[in-house]
């Protein structure tokens, strides 16, 4: 009987590490504790996404917007001040960057964050590993800023040690597993090129090992045009990135093995202007898909051909290699056969606009992750033949059909016309739905407020004790419910220049059941949870 017990408990730990989608023959089990509290009640359901506007407006070095001004700026969610209710950071190019404190009931009290460079991304991470999450933003002249949290609600600049290379995109991640958070950095090279005349050596892809009292800089690409940079964990339970770069700079492929970053083969297709990244399981098999958006338009009618084509000839123009894996469209990898294929125009994903940050989460709680992206276009070397030198698009939202693909959302209020750039997902009021955070160019700031009312939720916040990697980067979740198996991961940043909370959500239908939450922490030890109820946040705290 006793060979039985331990026969059933390997296989038991063998079927929830293949869920995750990594093998390993053998796992760790890490006690945690569990706290629980209600998600609030719904209020003023009317099935459609409600607009309010944040006192910030991320504004040009210039008018007419410029080239390098027109990327605009990200922003990042995170809980600053440990009250249970996530707080917004937008950054800016051309005047204060902002903290919006959550006061609840989506009130927002603004804080001024200056910089003296203008700053793209934006990161909430704990920089220093003392419990508190810190504020960074890389920025377009100098080497990332770091805002330390110093408890509560407030702030103060301090170096980061080590860290030098200018950076455009950024992501954190604790790649050699040894308990606190390493940082990548990406540089715009045409960018620094053009403002600064910089040179090569100062410029490319940057990792920076995190030694306690300062990082250790290794360049692991010399050339660069990073706008995103994508973190995941593969089959065989290593870290792996992505380089998503502009302007022709073919996407770098990375693997974090016997501690250093490796390059690995490039995929077949990718995009020609890669502007950002997300991943998601989106067919609830297990396996997640990575969506890479470019410049395509979202329609084809006569008048928004017209709207794009001088910028179309331009890029037609171009020379182009014979062999040339990329191609000016979005692209969602799905493997098949243990080889990635693009399956964007099955899903009709392929076009979404001069798209900036594009993000996956389940908006009408049903257990599948649709699609938000971000468009629009300001620049007067690109778009002198419009109006205010603008092109204007919707904001596109796609529901996800069951997994089957995706569908036009035109009902949900979310086809907005501001010229978005960053842009998180987040559930602000506490309240089981996701709410959406834009940080547009030349007009406010926006908080869409979800009011579907729809399916159920259950939010989860990890701990994990004594380290500094305390919010679990790089973790994965599975939960189990009798109608399928949910699967979320725990990142840093994804999208365009946009920190993620790390606070996990997942949506489900109303008559779902849980059953089991699994977590594979970022070290390969993993715990389990039952007993859990739908409308719940829980904080899962590991010693």
């Amino acid at each position: 009987m006793r060979d039985r017990r331990s026969i059933f408990c390997l296989l038991l730990v063998w079927i929830l590490i293949a869920a995750s989608g990594v093998a390993f023959a053998i796992r760790v089990y890490a006690p945690i504790k569990l706290e629980s509290r209600a998600l609030n009640e719904r209020e003023a359901c009317s099935g459609v996404f409600l607009a309010r506007e944040l006192d910030h407006i991320t504004l040009a070095s210039a008018i007419p917007v410029g080239f390098y001004d027109s990327n605009g700026a990200g922003l990042a969610i995170g809980d600053l001040n440990k009250d249970g209710l996530l707080d917004i950071v937008m950054a800016n190019l051309a005047g204060d960057n902002h903290i919006f404190w959550n006061r609840g009931g989506l009130q927002f009290e603004r804080e001024a964050l200056p910089s003296q460079s203008p700053v793209r991304a934006a990161a909430t991470v704990d920089v220093d590993g003392d419990g508190w999450l810190d504020i960074v933003f890389t920025q377009q002249v100098s080497a990332p800023l770091h805002w330390r949290n110093q408890g509560g609600e407030s702030f103060k600049t301090q170096v980061l040690n080590g860290v030098s290379y200018i950076g455009y995109a950024m992501n954190w991640l604790d790649a050699d597993r040894d308990g606190d958070l390493d940082l990548l950095t990406g540089s715009y090279d045409t960018e620094n090129e053009k403002i600064l005349g910089q040179t090569a050596a100062r410029s490319g892809v940057i990792y920076y090992e995190n030694r306690g009292d300062r990082f250790h800089a290794t360049r692991i690409a010399n050339r660069s045009n990073t706008l995103a940079i994508w973190t995941g964990i593969n089959r065989a339970g290593e870290h792996e990135i992505i380089i998503g770069n502009d302007f022709a700079v073919v996407d770098k492929y990375f693997t974090f093995r016997d501690d250093a970053w490796q390059e690995t083969e490039a995929l077949d297709v990718m995009p020609h202007s890669t502007m950002s990244y997300d991943s998601a399981d989106l067919d609830n098999d297990g396996m997640r898909e990575v969506f890479a958006v470019d410049m395509k338009p979202y329609a084809d009618d006569a008048e928004t051909l017209a709207q794009w084509q001088p910028v179309m000839d331009m890029m037609m123009a171009m020379p182009h290699v014979e062999g040339d894996p990329q191609i000016m469209e979005n692209v969602l990898y799905a493997g098949s056969g243990g080889q990635a294929v693009n399956i964007a125009r099955a899903m009709q994903l392929d076009g979404t606009g001069w798209s900036w940050s594009a993000k996956f989460g389940d908006l009408d709680n049903d257990g599948y992750q649709d699609l938000y992206v971000v468009n629009g276009m300001i620049s007067v070397e690109l778009f002198s033949h419009l109006p205010n030198n603008e092109l204007v698009e919707e904001n596109q939202v796609y529901r996800n059909v069951s997994g089957g693909g995706f569908a036009p959302q035109w009902g949900w209020g979310l086809n907005d016309r501001a010229s978005g750039r960053g842009m998180s997902l987040a559930d602000l009021d506490n309240d089981g739905d996701l709410d959406v955070v834009i940080n547009n160019l030349l007009a406010p700031a926006k908080v869409f407020e979800n009011r579907l009312c729809a399916g159920r939720a259950i939010e989860v916040d990890l701990r994990w004790k004594g380290i500094g990697n305390g919010a679990g980067i790089g973790s994965q979740l599975i939960l189990k419910t009798d109608l399928g198996e949910f699967r979320r991961d725990v990142t840093a940043l994804s999208g365009y220049l946009s920190g993620e909370s790390s606070r996990v959500h997942f949506g489900l239908p109303a008559e779902a059941s849980p059953e089991r939450l699994t977590i594979i922490w970022n070290d390969g030890a993993f715990s389990a949870v039952t007993g859990l109820s739908t409308d719940m946040l829980y904080t899962i705290t590991r010693d």
